[in-house]
């Protein structure tokens, strides 16, 4: 069965369709764990690329229920975030992100040429590069680097996982913490597919700005349905070269975890499969 996961605040999330679990090592060098239920969409959005898009909701919706958990339980009962503070951050992100990564590239790419070829090719240039370097301003970040541990965690648990070894530090220590079917490979796809996609639109700016915007989640449904593939083909030639770029990335996102990192990405996904 298919486990995914992401690296939390002093921790690690794993879910599966059935539930999801959150390890997190507290301040007086425990570990604390969450269990839930994940959360299931309708069986009529199963169909391919439609269960790419509503799948990414759910699993967003039960990763930032863990971010929430995770960092709660590092803080004081006084400090710890309210609801309106979490909805107020992820509005504040999503803008952000659209802001960032969609209308400065584009803007950036107009002032050089407004349109054909050249323009799309600057637009999905600038936007890679702003994505590459905002990942290399974040890693040197003391906090970052400590999610990114946790990141590579989560990784080499996973890879022991699924070649069917015994969940321990020594097993698990073996395993790469690059793997295809990452969050960040999935983003990298995104970025590549959305330089073919959005060089199909034609019309004034605005025009493609708008259509930019309200194509992200077809794109991110067609990147779900290339990042299943690369999972179960992963050793075939043409598909290690596609994923190639996204597994290079993880070289900024993951980092060696210690043995104790390993522990609790350990715990978790031990509370998910058993």
């Amino acid at each position: 069965m298919d486990v995914g996961g992401q690296a939390v605040i002093e921790g690690v999330m794993m879910r599966n369709k059935q539930r999801f679990a959150v390890a997190v090592r507290i301040k007086d060098g425990t570990i604390k764990i969450l269990k839930q239920k994940s959360s299931k969409y309708p069986k009529c959005f199963e169909l391919p690329f439609a269960r790419g898009v509503v799948g990414l909701f759910y699993t967003l919706y039960d990763g930032i229920k863990a971010l929430i958990w995770s960092s709660n339980q590092q803080m004081g009962d006084k400090e710890k975030l309210s609801k309106k503070e979490v909805i107020g951050t992820i509005v504040i992100s999503l803008l952000f992100s659209i802001l960032f990564f969609v209308v400065i590239p584009f803007f950036g790419a107009s002032v050089i040429s407004s349109e054909g070829i050249l323009f799309n090719a600057l637009d999905g240039t600038f936007r890679i590069l702003l994505f590459l370097g905002y990942l290399l301003v974040i890693s040197l970040m003391s906090e970052v680097k400590t999610l990114f541990k946790y990141h590579g965690a989560e990784h080499k648990t996973i890879y022991c996982y699924e070649n069917k070894q015994d969940l321990t530090i020594e097993n698990v220590k073996r395993y790469s913490r690059f793997h295809p079917r990452c969050g960040t490979s999935f983003i990298f796809i995104v970025l590549l597919l959305s330089i073919f996609i959005f060089s199909l639109i034609e019309g004034s700016l605005w025009v493609k700005l708008i259509a930019r915007i309200l194509l992200l989640p077809v794109i991110a449904g067609i990147g779900y349905e290339l990042i299943k593939l690369s999972g179960k083909f992963s050793k075939n030639i043409i598909v290690k070269i596609l994923i190639a770029p996204g597994l290079w990335l993880q070289r900024i996102t993951t980092k060696e975890p210690s043995d104790q990192q390993l522990e609790v990405a350990i715990q978790s996904l031990k509370a998910v499969v058993d």
